[in-house]
């Protein structure tokens, strides 16, 4: 238990660190942990209307979007007998949460996090891209909130490389 606690001191420094530093790759960890929160409120809609809890997705009038077609067809409740955003309010309060982890200086003491974060952010833009993908071509409509979200994840994709980049350093000087 004591690998995973941290002391007082440590956890006090550590929750200043993160909400007064100014350090760049901070900077791009708050922009992720914004953009994992805009898809939490857009799987969250969804979730709402694919429980039936609302009865109508509300969206922009724009020709070309129909939140309730795409997010009411099967494919949307196609895995494990469950709605599709229920799954999506978990994955993004992971990215979430590997945003939020650890130091400034991660990348030199924890690398581990901000590859894993990278990882995780790539397979969701790769997931995000075909759904995008997939509501024009089997339901010839779009979602306002899918989109939503599915930009927001190409966005931390974007955050999250340089920190990723830098652990790789660092795990590449420790081996040499």
């Amino acid at each position: 238990m004591k690998l995973i606690e941290r002391n007082a001191a440590q956890a006090e420094e550590l929750g200043r660190e993160l909400r007064q530093d100014s350090d760049t790759s901070l900077k791009c960890r708050r922009g992720v942990v914004g953009l994992s929160l805009t898809s939490i409120v857009s799987m969250g809609i969804i979730a709402l209307y694919q429980i039936g809890i609302l009865k109508h997705v509300p969206e922009p009038p724009f020709p070309g979007f129909d939140a309730d077609k795409v997010n009411g067809s099967a494919q949307a409740y196609a895995y494990l007998s469950t709605p599709d955003a229920v799954f999506g309010l978990g994955n993004y309060a992971t990215t979430l949460s590997l945003a939020a982890m650890g130091p400034a200086n991660r990348a030199e003491k924890q690398p581990w996090v901000p590859i894993a974060l990278a990882a995780k952010v790539g397979a969701d833009a790769i997931l995000a891209g075909k759904l995008t993908v997939d509501q024009w071509t089997k339901h010839r409509a779009f979602s306002f909130w899918c989109l939503l979200s599915a930009g927001s994840t190409l966005v931390a994709l974007l955050l999250v490389l340089p920190e990723a980049h830098a652990a790789l350093r660092e795990l590449k000087q420790r081996i040499d």
